[in-house]
């Protein structure tokens, strides 16, 4: 049976999120109408070769290998781009937008890096665009900022938003596996790629909280001016001794507003076992929310995979067609005003270290003396003797200043009883 006003979408690309809205067309076609009188089709879809078999029988005409098929056809009212990467994708996007039509996109990269130039464009063609399934996968998160959470100002996002590292650091942690292990056991399992470099070094998280923070914050973030920390640097000890001082170590993607500006990024960091966030695991992702009316709220999903995020763009198509015949023009092309992004040296942070040092009398007190001569007071702390003459060292500081904990960090790596590698992490307060 079929009902509901018929609704024809063209989709630019059809690889494993594209085959997802398909599949969601197909499986729940008649339920979406039930509960939005719209009929959705795939009129035209753009991929490299139409002889490919996929995961949904599509008629043979349906495909074409031209983009203009899909841009100009005058049926089309949404064109879905699916196809990644910068370009082409954002020379089709501005094209459609030109040929009067809305465009829906899970494109991280496109919208954190022309995200601004691209809801320009929409704005002066009277169009919108819609990324809802570009920061969170499946999880809600760029409608209930620009929507559900309008009236408040939003004082700081904090994230795990890539479920890359967060299954590696899951499975350190549960596992007692090393770095590389985790990494292998993630790829094996499809969610981590052959290169990993984008997600382990924090790219895909910078790319995403760059969005978030854009609609959160109503400013324009170039993810090039982040501070990144990957999380190749956390090891099994650091994992095994956070967990002793009641904390597990994260991958965190922070914005925070600061007097005189915003401060972004994403780093490693110990979250106590306490705070919601920790008990997020595995490939799922979440982004605690603070506002100044909501108070705290937490939202938690599958950050990516085929269903999750197509699932995101379908209801990203729903909202396109509901807007279209209500004319709503420009909405989700922010008027967004100009903030002063800050480095990370103008917060106050608590933190980890863990020195590797010869096992031998009057180290600590000297490690212990270098920190306080500085004003740094020492939290809590663990000492190991190891094999072979060299013992761990972990130290929590109080909260202190970035800039001013440099300094006695530097000192105490130029003693000649401590190893150059210390592991230092953040933790979240």
């Amino acid at each position: 049976m079929s009902f509901g006003k018929a609704v024809k979408i063209g989709m630019l690309g059809m690889g494993t999120v594209g085959g997802g809205v398909a599949q969601i067309i197909e499986r729940n076609g008649e339920l979406l109408a039930g509960k939005t009188d719209i009929n959705l089709t795939l009129q035209r879809v753009l991929v490299r070769d139409p002889s490919r078999r996929r995961a949904v029988d599509l008629p043979p005409q349906t495909y074409t290998t031209d983009p203009d098929v899909v841009i100009r056809d005058p049926a089309i009212s949404v064109v879905v781009e699916l196809m990644g990467g910068i370009e082409p994708a954002r020379t089709l996007i501005s094209a459609a937008l030109k040929e009067n039509k809305d465009v829906v996109t899970a494109n991280k990269d496109l919208m954190a890096q022309h995200g601004r130039e691209l809801l320009q464009l929409a704005r002066r063609c009277g169009r919108n665009i819609y990324y809802e399934a570009s920061a969170g996968g499946g999880i809600p998160l760029v409608r209930p900022l620009k929507h559900c959470l309008v009236a408040n100002r939003i004082k700081c996002i904090i994230g795990i938003i890539n479920g890359t590292t967060n299954y590696i650091l899951t499975r350190m942690s549960c596992d007692d596996m090393d770095f590389q292990e985790a990494l292998a056991r993630a790829q094996k399992l499809g969610f981590a790629e052959a290169d990993p470099s984008s997600d382990i070094e924090g790219r895909d998280a910078a790319y995403k909280l760059a969005i978030l923070a854009g609609i959160a914050f109503n400013c324009p973030v170039d993810p090039g001016e982040l501070s990144i920390e990957g999380i190749k640097n956390v090891t099994r000890a650091d994992i095994h001794y956070a967990r002793e001082l009641g904390y597990t170590i994260k991958l965190l993607a922070i914005g925070e507003e600061k007097p005189g500006g915003l401060v972004l990024r994403v780093h490693p960091a110990l979250v106590s076992l306490a705070h919601p966030l920790a008990s997020v695991h595995d490939e799922f992702n979440a982004l605690f929310i603070e506002g100044d009316l909501i108070g705290e709220a937490m939202f938690y999903g599958r950050g990516a995979g085929a269903l999750p995020t197509a699932s995101a763009v379908v209801a990203d198509i729903i909202d396109a067609v509901r807007s279209y015949e209500r004319a709503d023009k420009g909405l989700y092309a922010n008027n967004l005003g100009k903030t002063k992004l800050l480095p990370v040296s103008v917060l106050n942070s608590r933190f980890y270290v863990r020195f590797l040092a010869q096992d031998r009398p009057g180290v600590f007190g000297a490690l212990a003396t270098v920190f306080g001569d500085e004003g740094v007071s020492l939290d809590m702390i663990i000492q190991k003797r190891k094999k072979n003459g060299i013992a761990e060292i972990v130290l929590v500081t109080h909260d202190v200043s970035e800039e001013l904990f440099t300094r006695p960090l530097e000192k105490a790596l130029r003693l000649p009883s401590i190893q150059p590698d210390a592991g230092v992490f953040r933790v979240l307060a």
